[in-house]
């Protein structure tokens, strides 16, 4: 079984889901070893030993990290990475471009968040099928869950829809979703898709820059699927 866990990260410009599938016998080391990044930030930064490990609080310095120096705050950056990255895991991350979203659909643009979701449960499915598995879906919390649980079941039965629909056979269950504040793992896929998000960011300080893809270079080979869809774009 493939334990799927999915965290979105977004801008003005993309909107992005991430997906880390994780096999359910490392789910286990994975959780503990970044149990272990958090313990060892709480005692040489006196960080509170319940805090998240959450992407836009390290990176932009809020919450308890308001005090932690920047060099500090890479660094538990950079060790949640190596975690991650040391791990037998996979990383499937789409996105859309969302003023082109807005401009081909125009009304009848259906949100950003759906969109996406369908795109990165096509390639879930699809890569869970090549590797004869079936995945468990599991999300931070977002709204309209109830929605987002209606949309699976109908992709089920009459596919994704698009140039590219699927019909989702290898997705098991629901989809659930939980509090990021009590899972390692919904923090892990929330730390890998806002950096992956920071990567292509216009007018980022060439330091900030190399920074980042210093950090996603510990996790790159992990990475099956990452695009972003252009909706503007033509279909080769």
């Amino acid at each position: 079984m493939l334990l799927t866990y999915v965290d979105e990260s977004f801008t003005e410009r993309l909107y992005w889901i991430g997906a880390l599938l994780v096999p359910d016998g490392v789910a286990m080391p994975l959780s503990e070893a970044l149990d272990r990044v958090m313990q060892h930030a709480t005692k040489t930064y006196d960080v509170p030993p319940e805090t998240e490990l959450h992407g836009y609080d390290i990176f932009h310095a809020r919450s308890v990290w308001k005090a932690v120096p920047p060099r500090a705050r890479i660094a538990v950056y950079r060790a949640a990475m190596e975690a991650i990255g040391g791990h037998d895991v996979t990383i499937i991350i789409r996105g859309v471009k969302r003023p082109a979203l807005a401009k081909r659909y125009a009304a009848s643009a259906r949100p950003a968040h759906e969109v996406v979701l369908s795109h990165l449960l096509e390639r879930v499915d699809g890569y869970a099928a090549s590797r004869d598995e079936y995945a468990l879906v599991i999300a931070d919390e977002v709204q309209e869950q109830a929605a987002h649980r209606a949309d699976l079941t109908r992709y089920r039965v009459s596919g994704t829809g698009g140039y590219r629909s699927r019909k989702l056979t290898r997705i098991v269950d629901t989809l659930h979703f939980a509090p990021s504040h009590a899972s390692r793992l919904v923090q892990a896929v929330d730390l890998v898709t806002f950096l992956y998000q920071r990567l292509d960011r216009p007018g980022t300080d060439p330091r900030e820059a190399a920074a980042n893809e210093s950090l996603w270079s510990l996790v790159a080979t992990r990475c099956y699927h990452c695009w972003c869809w252009d909706p503007l774009a033509k279909v080769a």
